[in-house]
């Protein structure tokens, strides 16, 4: 590992997947990429080989899903408030890793994002900016770092708009980076095809 952060990772992934599978019968994080890793397998070995703690944030009922991320190195947390939303995922896992000095947060179901990218986020945090942000052809991407000023307004997150509000009340240090992985989420089996 060339560069281990000195933030904690959240990494999302309690969410229902029902554009997916709007019947709710498979967990879209397990469904498989071409090489037959587990989408969120993936996504937490490229976040874990620059953040060296990562709190891995799932649902009720996501015992399969729960064993592949902590064999992929992930601390797991099961949130029983994950139905309401992105918002209160994300405040547990800043609330399980209160002591932290600040938060890389990713998602699960975004498994090409370059680990260079996740070290560019993770310095820029580790260096003391408050609110970091990858950008690629102007859209801001994930993963998002935060500082330790933010842990109040991340505890209090709840709902489904996570920490949009934050964006929009801070100053972002935004990092311009060639990875379009930043944007490309899996959220329908065409998604997965295409990627």
């Amino acid at each position: 590992m060339a560069y281990a952060s000195l933030a904690t990772g959240v990494l999302l992934a309690a969410g229902y997947g029902s554009r997916f599978d709007p019947e709710g019968v498979h967990n879209k994080l397990l469904a498989r990429l071409p090489d037959g890793t587990p989408i969120a397998y993936e996504s937490a070995h490229r976040f874990l080989l620059v953040v060296p703690h990562v709190i891995a944030v799932v649902r009720p009922g996501s015992e399969m899903l729960a064993r592949v991320l902590n064999d992929a190195g992930c601390h797991v947390i099961f949130s029983a408030d994950a139905e309401r939303g992105m918002g209160a995922t994300l405040a547990a896992g800043v609330e399980a890793s209160e002591d932290s000095d600040g938060w890389i947060v990713a998602l699960a179901d975004m498994p090409r994002i370059a680990a260079s990218t996740i070290e560019a986020v993770a310095r820029t945090v580790d260096t003391g900016a408050s609110i970091v942000a990858p950008y690629y052809r102007g859209q801001r991407g994930h993963p998002v770092g935060f500082g330790v000023e933010h842990r109040d307004a991340l505890l209090a997150l709840d709902g489904d708009t996570g920490a949009r509000t934050l964006f929009a009340t801070h100053a972002v240090t935004r990092i311009d980076v060639d990875d379009p992985g930043v944007l490309s989420d899996i959220d329908t089996p065409e998604d997965l095809r295409n990627l």
